[in-house]
């Protein structure tokens, strides 16, 4: 039997997805106000999202399901099945109609860091329409493996981006292995280290990563390639937000300069380290910015779908009706003056909050029997209610 050959699958869609201008925003804040201490918070995250995203992808692979729709099939009682029907809509479609505008908007502060602000007929964002008709093309095509490949090379131009103004910002890598290794929580930071979780392992992912599987691979025996995928992709995009929150470390901590979000530290970048700098950022915020803004409608489509019993065939009108609804509302916010930043922020402070329903609604589908010998194994529970727990004592200290 012939060994195959890596390639880069589904697991490249749940980074593209989590590495947007969210993410970009978080890390940028965390590393600029606490520095290098807070890279514990990352590394967690990057082995949650792994434990969970593992979950779905043996989901989608041996159980030819995707997460919304299993949810669906394993709730018999109707009041039982209406309320997780509407909690995840509202966590999902609602949530990424939001997010669908900030990712678009954030989107532009890349660009507007390098060409400035560019405005159709006095209000509309020139820039936020371009990157809508842009995702809206490619979604349109119903093409998974077009998508993928097109994700696939955006996040490669965002590692390279935001890695080589990591190493233009020449870090100290004592404080960052030991912000990596000690885990410490600074005053003031316990909502941070929650935005960082709650842009790392995100709900939606959840979806994606079971439906996109499905396509992707056919049996059981596919499963060590998901893995592999799993393995290199997840690392990957924590290796790039580490090196966000250490470029703004480095640059930034306990200088008096104040950054507020990404499109700060790439204009505040060209005075300490020259114009290369502030281009890298800005490429990065758009690669980070329109990734997010094709995989956020696509996880909305895919989620309800499934709950909805609408069709998985990306070619299907009600499924392209949902994405559809969430990127022009994207465009629409983006376009109106929506500020995206304190925005971005709540959004990621409220993933973080309900990511641990999503995670107890996955830990249970992974123990029916339609899974066969690949349901849960004990030490996988184990690990999964580790995850939970952690992110709903969290949730529960940011909340009181």
């Amino acid at each position: 039997m012939t060994k195959r050959k890596f390639s880069f699958g589904p697991a490249t869609l749940v980074t593209a997805a989590f590495i947007g201008p969210g993410t970009v925003t978080v890390a940028t804040k965390a590393g600029a106000s606490f520095g290098f201490v807070l890279l514990w918070a990352l590394v967690f995250s990057v082995i949650a999202t792994m434990i969970l995203q593992e979950m779905t992808a043996r989901l989608g692979v041996v159980g030819r399901k995707g997460l919304g729709e299993s949810i669906r099939e394993q709730f018999t009682n109707p009041l039982a099945r209406g309320v997780a029907v509407i909690l995840i809509i509202s966590a999902i479609v609602i949530g990424n109609a939001a997010y669908e505008g900030g990712n678009i908007a954030g989107a532009t502060l890349g660009i507007d860091a390098v060409f400035g602000e560019w405005f159709l007929a006095g209000t509309l964002n020139g820039w936020a329409l371009l990157i809508g008709i842009i995702a809206f093309v490619l979604l349109w095509t119903g093409s998974y493996k077009l998508i993928e490949r097109f994700l696939i090379a955006i996040v490669l131009v965002m590692s390279v981006s935001f890695i080589l103004t990591f190493i233009i910002t020449k870090p100290d890598f004592g404080e960052l292995f030991s912000g990596l290794l000690i885990p410490t929580l600074p005053d003031g930071a316990t909502l941070t280290v929650i935005a960082l979780i709650g842009t790392t392992v995100v709900p939606y992912n959840l979806f994606l990563h079971a439906s996109s599987a499905k396509k992707k691979w056919h049996d059981e025996n596919d499963l060590p390639e998901a893995r592999r995928d799993l393995l290199i992709s997840i690392p990957l995009g924590g290796l790039i937000t580490m090196a966000i929150i250490s470029t703004a470390a480095s640059a930034f901590f306990s200088k008096q300069i104040e950054i507020n979000s990404a499109a700060d530290m790439a204009l505040s970048l060209e005075p300490l380290f020259g114009a290369s700098a502030k281009y890298l950022i800005a490429l990065g915020l758009f690669s980070a910015g329109i990734t997010s803004a094709i995989t956020a409608p696509l996880a909305s489509a895919y989620a309800l779908a499934g709950l909805m019993q609408l069709g998985n065939d990306m070619r299907y009108i009600k499924f392209r009706a949902v994405w559809i609804g969430i990127l022009v509302t994207g465009v629409i916010l983006a376009s109106i003056g929506f500020k995206p930043i304190s925005i971005i922020w709540f959004a990621q402070i409220a993933n973080g909050i309900l990511l641990p329903v999503i995670a107890i609604f996955l830990l249970w589908t992974m123990n029916q029997s339609f899974l066969g010998k690949h349901k849960n194994s004990i030490t996988q529970n184990i690990l999964g209610g580790l995850v939970v727990l952690v992110t709903l004592m969290l949730s529960g200290r940011s909340l009181m």
